[in-house]
């Protein structure tokens, strides 16, 4: 008989909702036409729908239509930013960038390739509130800064960050903005609605396949972003990003978004009162909560507890509970957390952080009560 085995690990990434794949398979199996053939029946039906799909994307965070850019997901749409951007700052010597040291490593990886080209960039380490204020940004500000690339939620500690006030008091200035919304994106609606320059999405933080996302534009005023091509070949997207269009799986994020949108109100509840429960359960141990609680989304909890490494934790819990700790992208290095580590907390908090993330409706039957009871057996002096 199986074990089932509670899944705690949904910022790595959600089951595709069963209305998603019912869509996906639709555009697999019947219409299953190539966008880009003008010649039939099937193409035609495919560029429409891919259509209707950019439009409501772009509805989803205040953009227009024709700022919205299909992508594999949110590594490619930020490479696709922080690398396109990158010409013009040359051409108008503008060559420093500020980020924060708390960045998934699709962001930090494209921004170290861009200083072994002669970009400065500044990684800012927020403390241990894992929050980069708005002002800290603004301090580092130059007139030859290009761009500014803040996540919107960060990955491991579910900590938010200021993108919208920052978005605004970049308006101001000839500065560009970029927003990692790979964690953010359906959750917290209303922050990527404001003047974002460039938002990257990926669909399977919220019940979408993996390998589909996208990437918003936004003009400033009549000015379209002066991005350059990564890539060559077929100018699909607005030579952006060349290929053949994967339909299926644009309808599919397309499906999840409204999806989402829709029950946006009920998730945001559930997955607090999990959030309560996780905590109220979690008082018979001792254990720390990484990032400021006060301004983390309520579907990410990370913590350390005293005495226990992590690691020997995540191996007795594996027939109960699925967790991590950290991202998805390094978990299987036992190296300390670069994200607690820029938070300036200690080695051993940075090396043994446990993140638990849930998609309430896919753990509906969790308790955390048994969790902690194995935690508690674990942890020596525990009440």
């Amino acid at each position: 008989m199986a074990v089932v085995v509670a899944y705690l690990d949904a910022a790595a990434t959600t089951r595709v909702d069963s209305r998603v794949a019912d869509v996906v398979l639709h555009w697999m199996t019947e219409d299953f036409g190539n966008a880009g053939s003008r010649t039939h029946e099937y193409g035609a039906r495919a560029k429409k729908a891919v259509h209707e799909a950019r439009v409501f994307i772009a509805g989803t965070v205040g953009a227009k239509t024709e700022e919205v850019i299909f992508t594999s997901g949110a590594t490619e749409s930020n490479n696709i930013a922080l690398l396109g951007i990158a010409p013009h700052g040359e051409k108008c010597e503008r060559r420093h960038i500020i980020t924060s040291a708390i960045e998934h490593k699709a962001v930090i990886e494209p921004l170290l390739h861009l200083q072994g080209k002669g970009f400065e960039v500044d990684f800012l380490a927020p403390g241990p509130s894992g929050r980069i204020s708005t002002e800290m940004v603004l301090d580092r500000l130059r007139p030859d800064t290009l761009l500014v690339s803040l996540m919107h939620v960060n990955n491991e500690t579910g900590v938010i960050q200021p993108v919208a006030e920052l978005a605004e008091e970049l308006r101001k200035t000839p500065t560009f903005m970029h927003v990692d919304a790979a964690q953010g994106y359906g959750k917290i609606p209303q922050d990527l609605k404001a003047p974002i320059d460039m938002i990257s999405i990926s669909g399977h933080k919220i019940g979408a396949p993996k390998g589909v996302g996208a990437l918003v534009t936004r003009r400033r005023g009549w000015d379209k972003l002066p991005l350059e091509p990564i890539m060559f070949g077929g100018g699909q997207e607005r030579k952006l990003r060349p290929g053949t269009l994967a339909v299926p799986l644009i309808m599919g994020l397309y499906e999840a978004a409204r999806v989402f949108q829709e029950g946006q109100a009920d998730w945001e509840r559930e997955a607090r009162a999990m959030r309560e429960r996780m905590l109220t359960a979690l008082g018979r141990t001792r254990f720390h909560v990484n990032g400021d609680a006060d301004y983390s989304v309520p579907h990410i909890l990370n913590v350390t507890f005293d005495g226990l490494n992590a690691e020997a934790l995540i191996v007795r819990l594996k027939n109960q509970v699925a967790v991590a700790t950290g991202s998805a992208c390094t978990s299987a290095s036992y190296t300390p957390s670069h994200v607690l580590t820029a938070m300036g907390l200690p080695k051993e908090v940075a090396t043994n952080g446990l993140r638990f993330s849930w998609f309430p409706s896919q753990v509906a039957d969790f308790t955390p009560e048994e969790l902690v009871e194995t935690i508690v057996r674990m942890q020596p002096g525990s009440p």
